[in-house]
């Protein structure tokens, strides 16, 4: 159990070590920014490749993935952790360029797989949730969307640091849209939006203490409920979609029809059961792609 931080911590960590986080970062987008997408897509790989299995973190991805994948040897294990610190360079190499990498159709960088479900979610008339993991580059959906012509705003877990913060915000700017950090004001207006109609993106492979554990891999994780609870409760259309890496700053989006809502007549036995169908659904995408899904949060509770 991590030891609190005392106040004197707490304020160099806001007044020195935040800022100075935020240099760096600035400094490195500014880098990036300055490279075509391509070159800037292969440095942040090469970064991610040489910096990132060195980060303790890894180890946290490692025991994820022996646990996930008991069959596989540990050269493949480390095949893969090598893949996801790639995939995750490129993805911080890219946020500069996600204008450019959202660009669908003849001649742009990605390619959409079930547009005809984007087109039903924006001319039903209704709300709607798109559900999706940390695959690939998950920045990348909202912003092909926008170009798609429908708008999602955006749940996301705000960084510890501001100044980060609205660094990421206003790269993300290129997908338009509301920006909802995650906590308790966040949800009120994730709410909003979809009451007046509104239509939202979701990450939901991350673990929630308070969610409910929902088997993956073939253990318990503490799962997020909301993107079932929401759209059983409104009756609006929850559709998966799926990000894939071709080559580089290339990739393809595959979003599949709306899930089925059950209709047990149990609410609660109905949002478990919506969960239990969209954690298989992210298992599968994994288990094909692994180097491209993020295994360094803990999503198990031991």
């Amino acid at each position: 159990m991590a030891k609190p931080r005392g106040p004197l911590v707490s304020w160099l960590t806001r007044r020195v070590g935040y800022p100075l986080e935020a240099v760096l970062v600035h400094g490195f987008c500014g880098l990036f920014r300055a490279l075509p997408v391509d070159r800037a897509s292969a440095l942040g790989g090469w970064i991610g490749r040489t910096v990132g299995p060195r980060l303790r973190s890894t180890r946290t991805a490692r025991r994820n993935l022996e646990r996930a994948f008991p069959e596989k040897s540990p050269a493949e294990i480390d095949a893969i952790i090598l893949g996801m610190w790639d995939n995750l360079g490129r993805v911080i190499a890219e946020y500069p360029h996600l204008d450019a990498i959202g660009a669908y159709g003849p001649g742009g960088r990605t390619e959409v797989i079930g547009a005809e479900h984007i087109d039903a979610l924006r001319e039903d008339g209704k709300a709607g949730i798109l559900v999706s993991g940390h695959f690939a580059n998950w920045e990348v959906k909202p912003v092909c969307s926008r170009k798609m012509g429908l708008e999602l705003a955006v749940v996301y877990r705000a960084p510890n640091n501001p100044y980060v913060d609205r660094l990421l915000t206003e790269l993300r700017g290129a997908a338009g849209g509301t920006h909802i950090p995650k906590g308790p004001e966040g949800a009120r207006t994730l709410i909003r939006v979809l009451t007046k109609g509104g239509h939202v993106g979701m990450l939901i492979d991350q673990k929630m203490n308070d969610g409910m554990p929902v088997p993956f891999f073939g253990r318990d994780a503490m799962t997020a409920p909301a993107a079932a609870q929401l759209a059983l409760r409104l009756g609006i259309p929850l559709v998966p979609a799926r990000t894939e890496r071709l080559d580089g700053a290339r990739f393809r989006i595959t979003v599949l029809p709306p899930v089925e809502p059950p209709n047990s007549g149990d609410r609660n036995a109905d949002v478990r059961i919506l969960m239990e169908r969209l954690n298989a659904l992210l298992e599968q995408w994994i288990r094909e792609r692994p180097a491209e899904w993020l295994w360094l949060h803990r999503r198990w509770p031991d």
